[in-house]
């Protein structure tokens, strides 16, 4: 009996307070229905490596092995892009290219949060990998902050995914504060053309080999992301890529939720720097929207058809979940307001565009 309960002499208060941010984030999955495919296996690791003398860590611990095999080598985010690229239908930013300068605009935040949390005392190294939250993309987060082998991978990545499941919450508040009825009213006439077959197979080409030659350390991202759309837009490869947006993606999805635990150990993770990262990560995702909006808003002094500057929010990297968001806001101002093809372009332009800022930070950082 003695033996039994020995294992209770060593745990230590903090412990349980990660066993309670484990339950919270396996709440929030569960009955709220935020990213539950991600946050549940990341609450239950969460308890997992807090229960003490288990040997879950460790040379020998699974833990450790899942995360030196999948994550500090970056397999699993990469095998993860495959699945979203098999997810996106370009088909709305091709029909309308300049819907890619929103999802350029919209990585505002991640550069101004850079620069502030370098001023707060991260080195640089820390500073970007921060900075990367506001992205809203949880599979460049954790690629940015295993390359630059981040101190605080764990809240980075708790961060990240965080926000992107509160979009519908974050969000609204911050596109009212900052535009009008009246901008939010402004209707958008949505020509629908189609875009041909050659284009869609050209165009995750020709973004792969163009990144290739500006920021060739986000290939990878990039390239994969590329690759999974190419499997779906070929035509010959229809089960592949069913399999890739389905099975590859939820399994590496899970794989990658629970391994990032590795990472949230007690002494690891309860520190007063992890509120700020938290804090940071916030300030990064709002001015993301913030740079979205306002770059809409200055087109807008020039344009002779107005856009909906909320079609700026749209371009960040959480797809689809921000065009709905931005389209929902249009029909609570105007009920025949329809905004989400126009929203869909921008959030899709936002995906590639927070890959491509994860890759320059990449090569800059290391020349700073």
């Amino acid at each position: 009996m003695a033996d039994l309960f020995g294992n209770l002499l060593y745990l230590d208060i903090k412990q349980v307070v990660m066993w309670i941010i484990g339950g919270i984030l396996i709440f929030l999955a569960i009955r709220k229905k935020m990213e539950p495919a991600l946050l549940l296996p990341m609450g239950f690791g969460a308890i997992l490596v807090n229960l003490p003398n288990t040997g879950v860590l460790g040379e020998n611990g699974v833990i450790d092995i899942l995360f030196n095999s999948g994550i500090s080598n970056e397999l699993f985010p990469l095998l993860l892009f495959i699945g979203i690229g098999a997810m996106i239908d370009f088909g709305p930013l091709l029909s309308n290219p300049k819907l890619l300068l929103f999802g350029a605009a919209a990585q505002f935040g991640i550069f101004m949060t850079l620069c502030f949390a370098s001023l707060l005392g991260f080195n640089l190294q820390d500073a970007a990998s921060i900075a990367i939250i506001g992205a809203a993309d949880g599979p460049t987060s954790i690629f940015v902050a295993n390359y630059f082998d981040s101190n605080y991978i764990g809240p980075i990545i708790v961060a990240a995914y965080s926000y992107m499941a509160l979009v519908p919450i974050v969000q609204p508040p911050v596109i009212k504060l900052i535009t009008t009825k009246k901008e939010r009213s402004i209707r958008m006439a949505y020509k629908a053309s189609s875009v041909s077959k050659t284009t869609r197979l050209l165009f995750p080409v020709f973004v792969t080999m163009i990144t290739g030659l500006i920021a060739p350390n986000a290939i990878a991202l990039v390239g994969f992301l590329m690759f999974g759309n190419l499997i779906r837009e070929c035509g010959v490869l229809d089960s592949l890529s069913e399999t890739a947006q389905k099975v590859l993606a939820n399994l590496i999805t899970l794989l990658l939720g629970l391994t990032v635990a590795a990472k949230m150990t007690a002494d690891a993770f309860l520190n007063p720097k992890t509120l700020l990262i938290l804090a940071l990560g916030l300030f990064a995702f709002v001015f993301d929207t913030v740079g979205g909006v306002l770059f809409a808003k200055i087109i807008n002094i020039f344009a002779k058809e107005k856009i909906n500057p909320m079609i700026g929010a749209a371009g960040i990297s959480a797809f689809p979940m921000s065009a709905r968001v931005v389209n929902k806001l249009g029909l609570e101002e105007d009920n025949q307001n329809f905004l989400l093809m126009h929203a869909i372009g921008a959030n899709v332009s936002g995906q590639i565009a927070s890959v491509i800022a994860g890759g320059l930070i990449l090569n800059l950082v290391p020349l700073a």
